[in-house]
């Protein structure tokens, strides 16, 4: 018999391919997008950096004073200036500790050896940092095969610290206000949770274990977004402490500091519970009362990655929850419901209480409106 034609198959999978590769501009396109910032400043300490070496000081080629600048600044997520210090301090101390045995043990193949060993080692023994001890590596070696400097062997310590100097005024004067990051971070990790409960009410209004089961998959990925979020929103508050550009912002970043710890609390409690609502579901029979119990907790989570852009959404959140607070009493919600049920609306209470707290509320007075059981 002949074969079917594989014409439609193969159309399929030219347009996935071709879908792909649009995805994968797009991508490239916003991280080059994203990046414009940050290039600017290490082009501007880049120059600020050779200017001073080169016709301050008099060096002719202070090539140590530009691979620090590009070194400590960089392209990476955390740009703390305590990140950006410790890169410095690494640096320094692969150039200088080189030179010095540089000066000491002359040129060869075994003292490259020697130095790179004793270099890396000092490194390791002064910061627990991986980034720092290649760092001093990568100098040393830069020390060892560059040839001498008109300006004596320590001059390019000299160039390493002019560098560091420029790299850590940058950071302060010229920030890259990693806030734009920070609400990127919490707007993806509200949509991941969004996304998990949506799969969960589903489970859970049809009987659907698949969906539910989809719900304990996604929540397990969160952890990674909690992350992101706590380093870009680290970032973003350390570089506000210093700069006077941003200092004002400081009051806003200790707000999403609030909403963060909640985030990362409620996505901890909804992988407990979608767990338990998984296993529940297994027999096929839809929950309604418990959906009336979550969906608040959804809009909830929703207003509260809002307020990160959006201030006054907090205040929305919290009357969403102290309206489902008094509900939270097994026996009132759901009256003569198996123990399997009864945990579900239990495991709620101390989301809930997290959730305001987040929004605003402290802990004693979100605890006091909590029903007894």
């Amino acid at each position: 018999m002949p074969r079917k034609p594989k014409a439609p198959v193969d159309a399929l999978r030219r347009f996935e391919r071709r879908i792909k590769v649009r995805l994968d501009a797009k991508v490239a396109i916003t991280r080059v997008a994203a990046s414009i910032p940050a290039a600017a400043q290490i082009v501007v300490a880049v120059l600020a950096s050779y200017a001073f070496s080169h016709y301050v000081l008099g060096h002719a080629s202070p090539l140590l004073s530009i691979t620090v600048v590009i070194a400590a600044l960089g392209f990476g997520r955390d740009a703390r200036p305590r990140r950006v210090l410790d890169t410095v301090v690494g640096i320094l101390v692969g150039i200088l500790f080189s030179e010095v045995l540089f000066t000491l043990l002359g040129w060869g193949i075994w003292q490259i050896a020697v130095i790179l060993m004793l270099t890396l080692l000092l490194a390791r023994l002064i910061s627990p940092s991986a980034a720092f001890a290649a760092a001093a590596g990568v100098q040393a070696m830069l020390v060892m095969l560059l040839p001498p400097p008109g300006g004596g062997v320590l001059s390019r310590s000299v160039d390493g610290l002019v560098g560091g100097i420029v790299a850590l005024l940058v950071t302060a004067l010229i920030p890259r206000d990693p806030r734009g990051i920070a609400r990127r971070d919490a707007r993806r990790l509200t949509s991941a949770l969004g996304e998990s409960l949506d799969a969960l009410l589903a489970g859970l209004r049809e009987g659907d274990e698949p969906a539910a089961s989809l719900s304990v998959e996604r929540l397990r990925r969160t952890q990674v977004l909690v992350d992101d979020w706590t380093s870009s929103l680290d970032s973003a508050t350390s570089i506000s402490r210093i700069s006077p550009f941003l200092r004002s912002h400081l009051t806003a970043l200790r707000q999403q500091a609030r909403v963060l710890k909640g985030m990362d609390l409620a996505a901890r409690h909804l992988r407990v519970l979608a767990r338990r609502v998984s296993f529940l579901v297994r027999d096929g029979r839809p929950r309604p009362e418990l959906v009336e119990l979550l969906e608040p907790v959804a809009a909830a989570i929703a207003l509260l990655g809002q307020s990160v852009e959006q201030p006054g959404r907090s205040a929305e959140a919290a009357a969403v929850l102290e309206e489902l607070v008094p509900r939270l009493n097994p026996h009132a919600a759901l009256p003569d419901a198996p123990v399997t049920e009864s945990v579900i609306v239990l495991l709620l209470r101390p989301l809930v209480i997290d959730l305001l707290e987040a929004s605003g509320r402290s802990a004693d007075d979100a605890r006091e409106l909590l029903p007894p059981v």
